[in-house]
């Protein structure tokens, strides 16, 4: 079984995970806009809500029938930082 850091740190060197986080960065979202969003199955999403969920990174809000997501303190923490590095990724430039 994997420890807490190792989930956590296997999550966010893949890319479908880290633009899920992203997205929740705008607000809290239904699971099925964040699958459409970031063209990942239903299924597949609500995995790793999950999982975002047992790591305290996110907070579902019941309304009606259909649960909100939205990110904690911790995930709004890690949301900006991954921003950050991604943002710094995108402006590194290939050597030739």
């Amino acid at each position: 079984m994997l420890t807490r850091d190792k989930v956590g740190a296997k999550m966010f060197f893949r890319i479908r995970p880290a633009e899920i986080l992203l997205s929740l960065r705008a607000g809290p979202k239904y699971a099925s806009i964040l699958s459409r969003e970031n063209n990942c199955t239903y299924s597949h999403t609500v995995k790793l809500l999950d999982t975002f969920k047992r790591l305290g990174l996110v907070d579902f809000e019941k309304k009606g029938r259909i649960k909100v997501v939205k990110l904690s303190e911790d995930g709004q923490s890690i949301a900006g930082s991954l921003y950050n590095v991604m943002a710094k990724l995108s402006r590194v430039k290939e050597k030739t």
